[in-house]
C-alpha cells in the first residue's frame, strides 16, 4: 500500500499504490482534515526570533527608503552596487550575525527535505530509468535571455530579463528598457523592432525561477538517482509570452520538439514520457493536434500512439484559471487585491495595475489561461457546479459590482460575459491576438469536434478539441486540492480619472459572505481552480468524442497539507508551484518514467467528481 508522506513520519511508499475504496479514502480523508486542524495550532514566538524578525523589518526598511529616495533621485542606488557586504556584517554585534545564520542553517535544513529521498527509495526497490523523458514547463517558468545587439540591448546581452536577479535590477533599475524588452509587439505578437528575448535551454531554464527558489530541481534531482541524465531526459523551455501558433513561427518549437522526440524514441528504444505543469499541459495538448495536422507537423494520425507512451499533467489549467481573467482586465488579482495598504501604494508606485494589464495583455501566451467552456462549466447569474449548499453569493458570477448606476457597471458578469467585456473594452491590436488566437466555447457533439481539427484556434481546447487517436498512451493526472483559489470578484468602475482602465477591483468589500478584499474564494491549488485542474481528467476526457481511441486517464488528487516551519509548505504541499517538490508527486512521476505507472489506482479527495457530472456538458451516447 501507498503510504503518503509526512514531514515528521517520512515513510517510504511501496510497490503497490492505495486505491479508492471506501474504506482507504475515508482514512486518509480523516488524515487530510486532522492534518489541517493541527496546522491551525501555532506556537508563540521567542523573544529571540520576534528580535529577528524586528531587525529584518528595520533592513528591509532601509531598502524601502533606499528605494523611493533614488525614484526621486536624492540618492542613486548604482552607488550600493560595489558594496563589499563583508564589511557591513564587520560592523554587526556577533550575537545577532550568529542568530541569523543559525535562522538561515533551520531554513536551509527545512528547505533541502527529501533531496534525492525519492529517488534512491524507487532505486532500492529496482525502479530505474526507462522511457526517455521530456518536461514542458509552465508559464513564466522559463528563463528569458536577451540576444539583441541593439544600442538599448547590448547591456544585457545574454542576461535573463525574466527569471534572475539580472531582471530585479533591470526593473528597479531601469523599469521602462525592461517593459520595452518583455512586451511583444502589439501588432504582429512577436519581436518588436530591434529587441530579441529567447527562452534559456536545458535543464537551468526551469531548475530555478531565481537563485534559492526551485521549480523544476527536485523532479531533476530524484529522476538522477533512477538513471536520467541529459542522454534520456530534456526539458523543453518555451517562450510562454508567445500564441501557440507564433511559437512554431518564430522558434519553430513544436518542430524541434518532434525531431527531439522522434531521435529519443530511435535512440533509446523506447516511448517517451512527456511530464507537463501548469500552462506546459495546454501546450502538450496543442502538440499532439499540431503533430497530427496535415498543414502543420504531418506526423499523422498515429504519431502520438508510436512515440508517446504516457502524459503526466501535473496541475494543469486545462479550462483556463479566471485569475488570468482579472490580470488581463485590470493587472489584478488575489495576491495584489490582499496587501495592506503601505504595500499596494508602493507596489502602485513602482509597477502600476494599468503597466500591469498592459504589460499582460502584450504577452499572448498569458491569455491562453483565460476560462474555456464558459456558462456549461463555470456557471450563470444564479448557480454554477462548485457551489455549496447555502452559499449566498454564487460563483457563477466572475465578476460581480455592488454600485450599478454606471453604464460600465450595471450587471453582474459570467463567465462569457466576462470576456466579452474584456474584449470590448480591450483596444484593438489586443482583441485581434485573442480572436485569432483562441477559443473559449464548448463542442457539444462529435460532428463539431471533427470538424475543428482544422482550426488550430481550438487545439489547446479540450472541450473543443479531442485527444490523439493513441489507445496504447496513458494520461495521468495529478494536481493539489484543499487550498483556498480564487474564484470570483467584486469590481467597480476605475475611480481614477488618469487611469487608463474602465474597471479595477473593489478591494473595499469584505464581509461574512466569503469575500475578502473583493475576492470570493473557492476550491483548488491556490492558482487554478478544481474545475479546470480536475473536471477533464475526472468526466470530460471519459466522454467518446473527446476521448474516441479510448486512451486510459488516471487521477491522482494530492491534499495541500503544508508544513507551517517551511516556507514552500513541506513535501506534502499541494501549492500549484510548490508541488513540484512533493515527496509523493515525485515518487509517482518516477514511477511512471520507469514502467511502473500501472501500479498507480485512481485517488480522489476533492468533491470533483459531484460538480463534474453537475456540469452542463453531456455525452452523447
Amino acid at each position: 500500500m501507498f503510504r503518503r508522506r509526512t514531514g515528521k513520519n517520512k515513510v517510504p511508499p511501496s510497490d503497490k499504490i492505495s486505491g479508492d475504496t471506501k474504506h482507504e479514502e475515508e482514512r486518509l480523508r480523516a488524515e487530510f482534515e486532522d492534518a489541517k486542524v493541527k496546522q491551525l495550532i501555532i506556537k508563540p514566538r521567542s523573544k529571540r526570533r520576534n528580535g529577528f524578525i524586528f531587525m529584518l523589518g528595520g533592513i528591509f526598511g532601509i531598502f524601502i527608503a533606499l528605494f523611493f529616495a533614488n525614484q526621486h533621485e536624492v540618492i542613486s542606488l548604482d552607488l550600493f552596487m560595489d558594496l563589499n557586504l563583508d564589511s557591513w556584517i564587520e560592523s554587526i554585534p556577533q550575537g545577532i550575525v550568529s542568530e541569523v545564520k543559525e535562522f538561515s542553517q533551520r531554513e536551509r535544513d527545512t528547505v533541502s527535505y527529501d533531496s534525492f529521498a525519492v529517488g534512491l527509495h524507487l532505486r532500492s526497490q529496482g525502479v530505474e530509468a526507462k522511457h526517455p523523458i521530456v518536461m514542458i514547463p509552465g508559464v513564466i517558468s522559463t528563463g528569458l535571455e536577451s540576444w539583441g545587439t541593439g544600442e538599448n540591448s547590448r547591456q544585457y546581452f545574454r542576461r535573463r530579463l525574466w527569471g534572475s536577479w539580472s531582471m530585479m535590477r533591470a526593473l528597479v533599475m531601469d523599469k521602462a528598457e525592461w517593459k520595452n524588452h518583455v512586451m511583444l509587439d502589439r501588432d504582429t505578437g512577436l519581436d518588436p523592432p530591434g529587441i530579441k528575448l529567447r527562452a534559456a535551454q536545458g535543464f537551468d531554464a526551469t531548475d530555478f525561477f531565481i537563485t534559492g527558489y526551485w521549480i523544476w530541481n527536485k523532479i531533476l534531482e530524484n529522476l538522477a538517482t533512477i538513471g536520467y541524465d541529459p542522454t534520456n531526459a530534456f526539458t523543453a523551455a518555451y517562450d510562454w509570452r508567445l500564441s501557440y501558433l507564433n511559437l512554431e513561427v518564430r522558434d519553430r518549437y513544436f518542430t524541434r520538439l518532434k525531431s527531439y522526440i522522434e531521435t529519443a524514441v530511435e535512440t533509446q528504444g523506447e516511448k517517451i514520457t512527456l511530464a507537463s505543469h501548469s500552462m506546459g499541459s495546454q501546450v502538450v495538448l496543442f502538440f499532439f493536434k499540431w503533430v497530427e495536422s496535415e498543414a502543420h507537423g504531418k506526423g499523422g494520425k498515429d504519431w502520438v500512439n508510436k512515440h508517446i507512451a504516457s502524459w503526466v499533467n501535473i496541475s494543469g489549467c486545462m479550462l483556463g484559471a479566471v485569475k488570468g481573467l482579472t490580470a488581463v482586465l485590470s493587472g489584478e488579482m488575489r495576491d495584489t487585491a490582499q496587501l495592506n495598504a503601505f504595500a499596494v501604494y508602493g507596489l502602485e508606485k513602482f509597477l502600476s495595475k494599468e503597466e500591469r494589464a498592459e504589460i499582460f495583455r502584450a504577452m499572448p501566451g498569458i491569455s491562453s489561461m483565460l476560462p474555456k467552456g464558459g456558462e456549461a462549466v463555470w456557471g450563470n447569474s444564479t448557480w454554477a457546479p462548485d457551489d455549496q449548499p447555502g452559499q449566498p453569493l454564487t460563483f457563477g458570477n466572475v465578476l460581480y459590482f455592488q454600485n450599478t448606476n454606471s453604464s460600465l457597471t450595471q450587471r453582474n458578469l459570467t463567465t462569457s460575459d466576462s470576456l466579452q467585456y474584456l474584449l470590448d473594452h480591450s483596444e484593438e491590436w489586443y482583441r485581434n491576438q485573442v480572436l485569432n488566437s483562441y477559443s473559449h466555447g464548448v463542442a457539444h457533439t462529435k460532428r463539431e469536434v471533427e470538424a475543428n481539427e482544422k482550426d488550430p484556434r481550438t487545439w489547446l481546447n479540450p472541450l473543443e478539441a479531442r485527444l490523439p487517436l493513441a489507445p496504447d498512451m496513458k494520461i495521468y493526472c495529478f494536481y493539489g486540492v484543499g487550498k483556498a483559489t480564487e474564484r470570483s470578484y467584486f469590481y467597480q468602475e476605475e475611480p481614477d480619472p488618469l487611469v487608463n482602465l474602465t474597471i479595477s477591483m473593489d478591494t473595499t468589500i469584505t464581509n461574512n459572505e466569503g469575500v475578502d478584499h473583493g475576492v470570493l474564494m473557492g476550491e483548488g491549488d491556490g492558482t487554478v481552480n478544481l474545475l479546470s485542474t480536475g473536471y477533464m481528467c475526472a468526466k470530460g476526457w471519459r466522454m467518446k468524442r473527446y476521448n474516441p481511441a479510448g486512451t486510459k486517464i488516471k487521477v491522482f488528487e494530492m491534499p495541500h497539507e503544508p508544513d507551517r516551519f517551511s516556507p514552500r509548505g513541506g513535501p506534502n504541499t499541494g501549492d500549484h508551484v510548490d508541488i513540484l517538490g512533493r515527496a509523493s508527486l515525485n515518487d509517482l512521476l518516477l514511477r511512471v518514467a520507469g514502467g511502473k505507472g500501472d501500479l498507480i489506482e485512481e485517488t480522489f479527495f476533492s468533491k470533483i467528481r459531484e460538480y463534474a457530472d453537475r456540469v452542463q456538458i453531456f455525452d452523447e451516447e
